[in-house]
């Protein structure tokens, strides 16, 4: 049982400890979170959401995932009673950060965070450090229609299982995005962007690893150099076995790093940001982790008709994208509420819309209704956006281990 959930349910109950058996307090506690956590049916929990504010910590460097939010908000607020407040993040660690100080000065309910889209390094740490609420997901009736066995990442984050701490909203998957009015024939492995690198000197980059496409362009090529990719699958086992592992890596980096955009000396800060050079005929091309993010970015004029979108023959790396709650969050019941509507059909209708943001669905389409069903094969796949037979292979994301010593590692070697 989480430490944390008794001792948020404490704080909201009320109760004062009193001088009894330090065991004893303890059951008590046990079973008093037990209740507050597990034993609210969905009626319940429903009446008990309406009236609340949920502060949503979110990722809000895109005006097309702001726009979804917005949306959300509107819904949840109009059916469920329920008021959505977008937090706009720069990074996810940033509201991270914030729970974890919130734990350590005490503040066991009503946090500043309610919900928070996650995944990844912050999910380890989060987990780790006891600051989520849970587990809630069983209690959300939308989250069996999700397609586990299809996409295993629902239930398994960069190696680290799920537990039910998190509701899954989204699928994410790391392709290339060009410019075909400049660029005719492509790369099909990191190899092979390199030598295209060579060629066209200044016209490709990528993000400065604080931003997680930069920081998935260094796993991406380091599963496809180095030896033994089943490696990364584990945690760091010593400072000898990362050497031996990423020393291809660096080799490739201190060959490339000469032939991107500014000679490698500067790198942009987002992948907004580098996107926006694409659409400014600074670079040929740049990266996304979203397949249908390039139709969505062209149908709202922020990337030109010609942009098109590649992936490497042996596959790039894929996940799914999560909402968790942390655990001090006065508005628990609310954030159930948000995570289990995004899980919706209507929801993941909308977001997988190409038109709206194109995100993939977590969603069984076999488990949905005959309507729904259609609905979904009805969605249009968008002009710059691969067919799934054309994806190629998914690959499994590194360990969070992997990921925080080589942004730590690309820092000391090139960081500014």
């Amino acid at each position: 049982m989480n430490n944390n959930l008794k001792t948020n349910s404490t704080a909201k109950s009320g109760t004062t400890a009193k001088p009894l058996n330090y065991f004893i307090l303890a059951f008590m506690l046990l079973l008093l979170s037990s209740f507050s956590a597990y034993g609210n049916s969905w009626p319940e929990i429903r009446e008990r959401a309406k009236g609340q504010t949920v502060y949503w910590n979110a990722w809000g460097g895109s005006e097309e995932i702001n726009s979804y939010i917005n949306w959300v908000g509107i819904r949840v607020k109009n059916e469920y009673g329920v008021t959505l407040k977008h937090v706009k993040l720069a990074g996810t660690a940033d509201a991270v950060s914030r729970v974890l100080a919130e734990k350590a000065a005490g503040r066991t309910n009503n946090g500043s965070v309610d919900l928070i889209w996650i995944n990844g390094e912050n999910f380890a740490k989060m987990k780790e450090n006891g600051l989520l609420f849970g587990p809630f997901t069983e209690k959300l009736p939308n989250f069996k229609l999700v397609d586990f066995s299809g996409k295993p990442t629902t239930l398994i984050d960069f190696h680290i299982p799920v537990d039910g701490f998190e509701a899954p909203w989204g699928m994410a998957k790391f392709n290339f995005v060009y410019d075909s009015a400049r660029v005719s024939e492509t790369p099909k492995s990191i190899p092979e962007l390199l030598k295209w690198a060579e060629r066209h000197s200044g016209r490709f980059t990528y993000p400065h690893v604080t931003d997680f496409l930069g920081s998935t362009f260094l796993m991406q090529a380091l599963i496809e150099l180095t030896e033994n990719p089943e490696v990364l699958n584990h945690s760091v086992k010593s400072k000898a076995a990362f050497v031996k592992t990423t020393a291809p890596l660096w080799n490739y980096l201190n060959q490339l790093h000469p032939h991107l955009w500014r000679s490698g000396k500067s790198f942009p800060s987002s992948s907004s940001v580098q996107q926006q050079m694409l659409n400014d005929s600074e670079l040929d091309i740049a990266l996304s982790f979203n397949p249908s993010a390039t139709s969505a970015a062209i149908a709202s004029g922020t990337l030109p008709e010609s942009a098109r979108t590649f992936v490497l023959k042996k596959g790039t790396i894929g996940n799914t994208h999560f909402v968790a709650i942390p655990f001090n969050s006065g508005s628990r019941e609310g954030a159930m509420i948000v995570a289990n509507f995004l899980m919706s059909p209507e929801a993941q209708m909308e977001k997988q819309n190409p038109g709206i943001w194109g995100d993939s669905t977590v969603l069984a389409i076999a488990k949905l209704s005959k309507q729904d069903q259609q609905k979904f094969k009805s969605l249009p796949l968008g002009i710059a956006t691969l067919p799934p037979e054309k994806l190629g292979p998914t690959q499994p994301n590194p360990h969070p281990d992997w990921k925080n010593q080589l942004d730590a590692e690309w820092q000391r070697r090139y960081g500014q």
